[in-house]
């Protein structure tokens, strides 16, 4: 998915590093190496919490990290703040039949460097990255209730939205599935307690 986090000059390139001053804070833009796996699924992990958005926290994992990295690392960016990973941007590009879309899937800023532009610089260098392969249009979503996001992505020019609805289910508490799962439990339990069978 798909997501993207609360979110809060010219960009200069330098081959696939750009710099840019903001509030005398120097902030990178480049590409996420495999060292940053792990810092950007953390922060992701304090950002897309349940209390917050808990569509966002049920999709995040760090299989959706490692897997957009081995895909599409040309679309997987991290912005650094003396030295310190600070957000991230990852996205993909989808091509159907004469149409080439740019998907920002998430965007997370850490609460301590919003409001210095993090989240634009990312947002405009996928943007170029993608243009370059081919895009003409752009896709985003988030939680309904991310309006720090949904303001953001607005302001950035994005609109035409539509509302997706999901729906859930209580399998335990489901009269046919929540017997399907006792039984199950049962069985597992049972297997565990078994004895192993003794052979001549």
């Amino acid at each position: 998915m798909n997501n993207t986090s609360e979110i809060t000059a010219e960009i200069t390139e330098s081959e696939n590093l750009d710099i840019v001053s903001s509030k005398s804070l120097e902030v990178a833009i480049r590409e996420m190496a495999i060292d940053d796996i792990a810092p950007v699924y953390h922060l992701g992990e304090n950002l897309f919490t349940s209390e917050l958005y808990p569509y966002l926290y049920r999709t995040w994992d760090e299989w959706e990290v490692i897997g957009l990295y081995n895909t599409d690392p040309e679309y997987c960016l991290v912005a650094e703040i003396d030295g310190q990973v600070c957000g991230f941007v990852l996205g993909t590009v989808i091509t159907k039949s004469s149409w080439t879309y740019g998907y920002i899937l998430w965007l997370g800023v850490n609460p301590d460097f919003q409001r210095l532009g993090v989240a634009d610089k990312l947002v405009d260098k996928i943007v170029e990255r993608m243009i370059e392969e081919g895009a003409r249009s752009m896709l985003v979503d988030t939680d309904p209730t991310n309006t720090a996001a949904i303001n953001f992505f607005t302001r950035k020019g994005f609109g035409n939205a539509r509302k997706h609805i999901f729906l859930s289910i209580n399998l335990t508490e489901h009269e046919y599935f929540g017997k399907l799962i006792a039984y199950e439990r049962d069985k597992a339990e049972r297997s565990r307690h078994r004895r192993p069978s003794r052979y001549p």
